[in-house]
């Protein structure tokens, strides 16, 4: 992957607190942006510039939408950061099943589709970001839906990773640990366990554009 200079990079996730450092580093070493994000009011609040695109990605077609707003402004894609997540607490036995099924939807559903979308428009030596995060490395009792719909997003890196090897885009998977996003406190069921301290979210995010200049192949809880 040449340097951001230039590149068109299409953040999902774009508002949130991760999203948002991403988008905010790649800007600054020229990137052109696609920002995305299915809250319109926070989306116009961002203060940086690129296109905007108000879209629900739990929606199959929306993801192919989101790269067709991106061609169409910046020509091209280069790299596609999915930055889109959701969170849950709680036992297994109260896990509501409308719970359960937003967990996979977003974590795990949203992923595939851009995938699916990307792969076929991504220019060659590009790179696609997904961002799973420790507890896809080692799961913790009162997250295991959370857990296993994160776990799942590593599982579908890793072999997407090698079958997108063939179209010469890259797939990266990141596993930061508790970053401090404000996620957990936007639960979508329950309430968040006494974390330690989490990481800075600029400083994860510099990790990962970072990684993303130096065609890194992954980022293990380990790097950040």
């Amino acid at each position: 992957m040449p340097q951001l200079a230039d590149a068109s990079v299409v953040v999902l996730g774009a508002t949130g607190g991760l999203g948002s450092q991403i988008a905010a580093l790649a800007a600054e070493r020229g990137a052109k942006l696609t920002l995305v994000s299915r809250d319109a009011e926070r989306l116009a609040a961002l203060s940086m510039a690129g296109t905007s695109v108000t879209a629900d990605l739990r929606m199959p077609e929306s993801a192919a939408a989101v790269i067709d707003a991106a061609i169409a402004a910046h020509g091209k894609v280069d790299v596609v950061v999915n930055a889109t997540g959701v969170v849950a607490f709680g036992a297994v036995e109260d896990l509501d099943v409308d719970v359960l099924e937003e967990l996979f939807l977003t974590n795990t559903f949203i992923p595939f589709f851009v995938a699916k979308a990307a792969l076929e428009r991504v220019e060659a030596g590009g790179m696609i970001v997904n961002i799973s995060g420790i507890i896809a490395e080692q799961n913790m009792p009162g997250m295991a839906a959370y857990g296993a719909s994160k776990a799942a997003l590593a599982s579908f890196s890793d072999a997407f990773g090698r079958e997108a090897r063939r179209k010469k885009v890259k797939v990266l998977d990141a596993r930061p640990s508790h970053t401090e996003t404000g996620l957990a406190g936007r639960a979508i069921a329950g309430e968040a366990p006494a974390f330690p301290a989490g990481l800075d979210p600029a400083h994860v995010a510099k990790i990962i554009v970072d990684a993303i200049e130096a065609d890194t192949k992954d980022l293990p809880s380990s790097a950040f």
